[in-house]
């Protein structure tokens, strides 16, 4: 990429441009936004193109985008690795029409086009090609979908698969920040900055740093806390509590959500130029019930995470079960497939596979009840003075307890109590 683009790359990746449709191309380097006010842009890698982009996939002049009116269309211009809109590769020579929204790959590089003051749409996110372009450029990602669909595990592969993979992922359960504690936890404080403040202590974004940050159920966050956000986002440093000097801050963010965040910032309950600011682009986890193709292969997995919690090999699944699972709507999405099977295996005996009677799922598509809250609230209580009496040594408290560690960490990530820290 040019060094000119580039410096725009930093200034204005993640912000909403304005003044009509605008395109927006995403690469290894990073993120160009231009307008598109009629006429013709040839885009390539070659000094002579109008947006350059230095890619070895992209041709000297790869495709034109061309503007008439309202309508925007693209041409191939006969380039070594080909153009493909919306996943379907396109003549040369042919222009072809291009929707708002609809994903443009030139050879590697994948490109948007943006509406006037609109958000980017949203992009299925079993889209391999689309998401791999996604998570290797540095554009800030928001993903939607109903709760339990399974956004967490999209945002690990957006960073596994990102160029920041060697850095951490950390995770900001937004629901549970309280106002009372959201500077110390997102900021982080120096020793002394308050009664208690024993010793420095680093902060969520600050520990994110070199890395990715993940704002899980970002709707649920309170207008004093998308303030201090938007700060960051804007200055790209943090503020350590009981501090004077910045420290700056290298963090890509991935947002989650099940709220209808356009609609949030239309009647004010959610900062418009926050939601532009985390809305580089949207990919949407469609609901189990959509993807009954990935159930066999997600049960199969999710089985073997929960016997190695509880400590042995997992069961097979037998063909009944399988079965019963396609048939089931699983209105709680993955979530309510991982307590299934959870629960399944508290049934099985130890001998022979998991069977449709082992999971017991109803007839219905009405969800499965969870088990009684005193249960859960006896079972953390145990888990907690074990952990106390132990001074926080699971292995020792797993081993009093009479279950293994992985039982503990899983609960305690149940419950909201670990987090994700920069070593």
């Amino acid at each position: 990429m040019v060094a000119d683009e580039h410096e725009q790359v930093t200034k204005r990746a993640g912000e909403r441009a304005s003044g009509g449709p605008r395109l927006m191309i995403m690469t290894e380097s990073g993120v160009v936004l231009r307008p598109l006010a009629g006429g013709a842009l040839v885009i390539g890698r070659g000094a002579d193109a109008d947006v350059r982009v230095e890619d070895a996939s992209l041709s000297r002049r790869h495709a034109r985008v061309t503007v008439d009116g309202g309508a925007i269309a693209i041409e191939d211009l006969g380039s070594a690795n080909g153009t493909r809109v919306g996943g379907v590769a396109i003549a040369a020579g042919r222009a072809t029409p291009v929707p708002i929204g609809v994903a443009i790959e030139l050879g590697d590089v994948m490109m948007v086009v943006r509406g006037d003051d609109a958000p980017v749409p949203r992009h299925e996110a079993g889209d391999e090609r689309l998401l791999e372009r996604v998570a290797r450029s540095h554009v800030n990602v928001l993903i939607v979908g109903e709760t339990g669909a399974g956004k967490e595990r999209m945002a690990e592969r957006i960073h596994r698969a990102s160029r920041r993979a060697a850095g951490p992922l950390v995770r900001v359960n937004c629901a549970a920040l309280a106002d009372t504690l959201l500077d110390s936890e997102l900021f982080g404080h120096e020793k002394g900055a308050f009664t208690g403040a024993a010793a420095t202590r680093v902060g969520l974004i600050e520990a994110a740093s070199g890395g990715t940050l993940f704002l899980d159920e970002v709707g649920e966050l309170s207008a004093s806390a998308q303030a201090k956000l938007l700060r960051v986002l804007e200055q790209r440093e943090v503020v350590r509590v009981g501090a004077v000097q910045p420290i700056a801050v290298d963090v890509r963010f991935v947002a989650a959500t099940h709220r209808d965040l356009p609609a949030m910032a239309a009647d004010g309950r959610f900062r418009q130029d926050l939601y532009f600011r985390l809305d580089g682009f949207a990919l949407r986890v469609p609901p189990l019930r959509e993807r009954t193709g990935e159930l066999p292969g997600l049960a199969t997995a999710l089985l073997v995470d929960a016997s190695a919690r509880e400590g042995h090999p997992p069961p097979p699944l037998a063909a009944d079960a399988l079965a019963a699972m396609l048939a089931y709507a699983w209105p709680g999405n993955v979530r309510e497939l991982r307590n299934a099977l959870d629960r399944a295996l508290l049934r099985w005996t130890g001998e022979g596979p998991l069977t449709a009677a082992h999971l017991a799922l109803p007839t219905s598509g009405a969800p499965i009840s969870p088990a009684p809250a005193a249960d859960d609230d006896a079972e953390k209580q145990r888990i907690l003075a074990a952990l106390e009496q132990h001074r926080g040594n699971q292995t020792a408290a797993a081993k009093d307890l009479g279950i293994s560690r992985r039982t503990i960490v899983s609960r305690l990530q149940a419950w909201g109590m670990t987090r994700s820290r920069k070593p």
